[in-house]
């Protein structure tokens, strides 16, 4: 570990009134939530990129008119 991070870690933990190791043990359970967070965007994003099936547009223009009979009807 490099001279300048192991020291910043020292002040850090000094702050906190906290071991070296629980700042490490906090820094790498905060990279891994963004790892996990990171791995789900990738996941939703990838899952918008598949093309939509007839069943889903006949189900999505189906629920379109729907709302506009009922919802949109009542508020007009």
């Amino acid at each position: 570990m490099p001279d300048d991070l192991f020291q910043e870690v020292e002040k850090l933990a000094e702050a906190r009134h906290a071991s070296r190791s629980e700042v490490f043990v906090t820094a790498v359970r905060e990279y891994l939530e963004k790892q996990k967070s990171k791995k789900l965007l990738e996941d939703i994003n990838a899952a918008h990129m598949v093309a939509e099936t007839e069943e889903e547009a006949y189900a999505r223009d189906k629920g379109k008119k729907r709302h506009r009979k009922t919802v949109l009807k009542e508020r007009y």
